[in-house]
Order: C-alpha cells, then sequence, then structure tokens
C-alpha cells in the first residue's frame, strides 16, 4: 500500500470510518492528477471508467481528503473550489485569472521571508499560508477584460 493510501485509510480509522473501495478510487484518481482540479473535474474523470461511483460519493471524499491533510484547497474562481495534492509538491502561490480562470503557481523566495519575518515580529507560530492573487492574465487584458 503506497503512503497516501496508508494516511489516508489512518485518518479515516481514527474518524471511525471505513477505507471503502470507492474512497480508494476516488484517491486513486486524486493522486493521478498532476495538476489542479475540482470536484466536478474529479467526478467526471473517475465516471468514465466507473460508473458505479456517485457524484456525491465524490463530494463526501473530499472534505476527508483536506481533513487527512494529502490535498488542499487551493483557490476559489468563478464559484468553484479547486484543489491540489500536496505529497510530492513543493510550496507555492497562486495567481489566477478572472476571466478564463487560469491558474499560474509561482515561487518567490522573498515572500516566504517577509512572512518569517512578519511572523517573528509578532510573535507568530506559522503552521501554514495561502497566497491567491486574482487578477487577469496577459490574454484576458489584451481582449479588453480587467479594465475599469
Amino acid at each position: 500500500m503506497r503512503q497516501e493510501e496508508d494516511e489516508f485509510g489512518n485518518y479515516l480509522k481514527k474518524q471511525g470510518l471505513k477505507f471503502t473501495p470507492e474512497r480508494v478510487v476516488v484517491l486513486d484518481k486524486v493522486l493521478s492528477f498532476k495538476k489542479h482540479f475540482n470536484a466536478d473535474d474529479l467526478y467526471e474523470s473517475i465516471h468514465k471508467y466507473n460508473k458505479k461511483i456517485s457524484r456525491a460519493t465524490v463530494y463526501r471524499t473530499i472534505p476527508l481528503l483536506v481533513e487527512s491533510g494529502l490535498i488542499i484547497e487551493t483557490l476559489r474562481c468563478q464559484g468553484r473550489v479547486s484543489y491540489e495534492r500536496v505529497i510530492g509538491f513543493e510550496h507555492h502561490d497562486h495567481m489566477v485569472c478572472l476571466g478564463c480562470g487560469k491558474i499560474i503557481e509561482f515561487k518567490d523566495d522573498r515572500l516566504e521571508e517577509l512572512q518569517a519575518e512578519i511572523c517573528e515580529r509578532y510573535e507568530f507560530k506559522q503552521v501554514e499560508h495561502r497566497l491567491g492573487i486574482r487578477g487577469y492574465c496577459k490574454e484576458c487584458v489584451a481582449k479588453g477584460l480587467g479594465k475599469g
């Protein structure tokens, strides 16, 4: 069993929940994603090859995956919540285009250092942070979006 399956199985057991075959399918599909995804993307991707997994199962499993620490909620844009895997990925932040929904990932050491300085100044123990910048990508700006 992979590390992620062990972690998820242990989390579910502590919560008094079962590691059902349906949850295994959802976890496997989540782990196959190399990019951001939302609940509908996940359901549609699973439903292509497994008609037995319901939309409700996917929607109920996502919060369990978040709570277990295997995925994080990264963005809310255009009425949808996006997620991404945590294991195997370095921390990064996001810019999201309000016009087309494009997501740009970035990492800047200056931001990381500034966060550390601010936390130290306020004697605050940082556990995590998420930075999401909303705006318009260059393609949408060229189309005239984002003015005003």
